[in-house]
This record gives C-alpha cells, structure tokens and sequence, in this order.
C-alpha cells in the first residue's frame, strides 16, 4: 500500500502538526541539493502504532535540523511509504522510492527486507541503511556493511539483563521463554552462552506460540524449573499477561523480564495489576523520562504534547545518526557514499544524544550496545530506572 497525499493526511499520520511538508518525493521532483531519506514503515496493520511512532520520530528530527540550516546548507527530504509490513510490499517501495533520485539514508520496516535489499543497496553505493530490526544477524558488519542499528542487538539486549541479574544476584538461575518464531530464537543460544560467562545458570528454555494460546503447561513447567528470574523474548504483549498472571496465581515469586518490543510504557500497563514490578531492557529514555537533562527530549515534547511510545526515540537517535555521520563526511572532504557515510558512522565515540540514551555512545559496528534496565511501578503507572546505563563494550 502507498501513502496518498489523501490518506496520509486522514490517518493523522501527515506532518502539518509539526509544519513539514509532505514527503516532496509523492509529488515533486528531487531537488539535487538536498539530501533524502527514504523510509518503509508498516504504517497500517498490527505494527502500526509502533510504525506510526518511529515516523513522529524521523519526521520531527528531519525538521529539528532543517529548522537549523540542514547540513552543510542541505535540506534534508524524508519520502515515507507504508507497507503493511508485508516484504514484497517493502522492497516496492524502496525501489519507488530510490527510482525518484539519489537517496543517501533509508529506514527499512522489517528483518526480512533488510536481508532482501541489502544488496540492491549496496550496488547503489549511496545508502547508509538503518530499521525497526534488532536482528542479532544484522549487526555484522561483513555481511551487512552498510547497516546499522540504533541500540544493541537482540542477543545484546538480552546479554544487558544478564548482566543485571548477575550484579543483583550472583548464581541465579534463569529460564527463557520466547516464541517459536525467529524473532523469538534468535538470541536463545548466545545467551545462554552467555549466562555461563556469568556463572548463572539456565534452568528452563520454553518455546510458545505467538499471541493468545493456553498457557497452563508452559506455567507448570516454569514452576517446576523455580528460576530467579524469568526472561520472556520474541513477544510485544501476548501471551506475557497469561504467564504473569498464573505464575503469581501459583506463588511464583520469580522475577518477570523483557526484550525491547515489550517495554513501551503503553504496553507493560495493559498487562494490568500483576505487571508490577516487571522489569526490562530499554535502550532509550522514555518520553515522559525527567530524571536528568535531556534537551532533545525537551524539544520533542514541544513538537509532540501527547506522550510518544520508545520507537518514536528510536526514530529521534536514528535519524541523528544518519545525519552525524554525512556531517563528518562533509567535515573530512569526502563523498557521500554509502562507504564513506558508514565509516563516518563508526568513528563516533563518547557521542552525547541529547539525551535520548543517558550515556555517552560510540559506534564501533552494526549496534550500539548500551541499554539501561527499567521496572514498572504500577501505583504510579510509570517505568522506573533499576539499573544504571549498561555498556557492554566495557
């Protein structure tokens, strides 16, 4: 499906709240002296509220830096199309997209288009690529060269609540439970390699189906296992409440965790009363998040009033990066090609987001992995910081 000026305007998806214009690209030819970045986002469908997020997030930085000059005297144009979050769709779009003119950033919606474009993009040899995936595939850098994600991989973040749960309780014993999906496996095996590493032990690996499904035996199971803490991956919500619930139901008193895709604020509050307490990994601030500055929230919440979920901070810091690094390729003399803005991209160290991550942060490959440990404090339905900002490169 592709965004008509229509109905871009009537999903509410349009830019005229924050004073952009429509993506130039829909209507009007590229102007040679602006920069582009291409976006497919699954703007209708399941994913849609997390897409329409991630689109706040790029659109309002693309205006932040337009409003200060752009780069180097270049506007920049953003040209978003919806996908549905179907591949085939996707890689439509892409080419659409590329077809309109030189395009030096692109945002891709999912995993599998990721791996499908990957190297139509590389022969195109001006398109530093980034999206949505934590794909723990993606982040290597001979396979992928021009990719790059904004915050750590899947197994990384996985590896961020390990290392939690052994400084909160050396020894502990841990199970995994995660869909039987690729998403859901993809950080399995390495994380319990991992765990070893940290001397604490795996007690359970349970694989369930995505979404709502009868729970009760993988519950029973997990009783019997009695780990510390219980680490659910490959899921956004269902079947999360259900395990929750009658674990507690049975006097279960181990401690519930979650991946990224879990941890928006307005995700672990619809898994109600019994989600107290849960904790997960996040690799960003959270809007609403004043526990120390952060001017580049501080101006968001002056575009966007209404409290925006993570993916929209994840938009904010990718698209940070993309620019950063055509920055200091401009500052070095050297081309915009995707070569040289990806080595532009890994020479960033000790960089300050304004915010958006409570840390410094360097990027050395395809992830920045850096996240902080967050728990829900459901009398004041709000997430609350467990654990300093962890940066396992060091």
């Amino acid at each position: 499906m592709t965004i008509t000026r229509r109905t871009f305007v009537q999903t509410g998806l349009g830019l005229a709240a924050t004073g952009l214009t429509l993506p130039a690209g829909l209507a009007l030819a590229q102007d040679k002296s602006e920069l582009v970045l291409g976006a497919t986002l699954p703007l209708s469908g399941v994913f849609a509220p997390s897409a329409a997020a991630l689109n706040n997030g790029l659109q309002d930085y693309v205006k932040i830096i337009n409003e200060q000059g752009g780069i180097d005297g270049r506007q920049i144009r953003y040209d978003v199309e919806d996908t549905g979050y179907k591949v085939d769709v996707a890689v439509s779009v892409f080419n659409k997209i590329t077809a309109r003119g030189t395009v030096n950033f692109f945002f891709g919606d999912s995993t599998g288009f990721a791996k499908v474009i990957a190297k139509d993009a590389a022969r195109k040899g001006t398109i530093l690529m980034s999206g949505n995936s934590f794909a723990s595939e993606l982040n290597d850098p001979a396979s992928f060269p021009l990719y790059f994600m904004a915050g750590p991989d899947y197994s990384e973040q996985v590896f961020v609540l390990l290392r939690h749960i052994a400084q909160e309780k050396p020894g502990a014993k841990v199970a995994f439970v995660y869909s039987d999906s690729e998403f859901g496996r993809d950080p399995i095996a390495p994380s319990v390699a991992y765990a070893a590493t940290l001397n604490l032990e795996i007690v359970s690996q349970i694989a369930t189906p995505l979404g709502t499904v009868d729970v009760s035996t993988s519950v029973l199971k997990l009783r019997r296992a009695t780990p510390d803490y219980t680490i659910f991956h490959g899921f956004t919500l269902a079947p999360i409440p259900d395990f929750i619930t009658q674990a507690k139901g049975l006097g279960m008193e181990t401690k519930f965790m979650g991946t990224y895709w879990a941890m928006d604020w307005s995700t672990v509050k619809q898994m109600g009363a019994d989600a107290n307490g849960f904790l997960g990994v996040v690799p960003y601030r959270y809007f609403f998040d004043e526990d120390s500055a952060a001017p580049l929230l501080a101006k968001a919440r002056q575009l966007r009033t209404e409290y925006q979920q993570l993916a929209y901070v994840q938009g904010l810091l990718t698209a940070m990066l993309f620019f950063e690094s055509a920055k200091r390729a401009i500052a070095a003399g050297k081309e915009l090609t995707a070569a040289n803005l990806k080595a532009a991209l890994n020479s960033i160290e000790n960089f300050d987001t304004g915010g958006l991550v409570g840390t410094p942060i360097s990027v050395k490959g395809n992830s920045i992995p850096i996240a902080r440990v967050y728990r829900y404090d459901a009398a004041k339905d709000t997430m609350v910081a467990s654990s300093d900002w962890i940066d396992l490169s060091k």
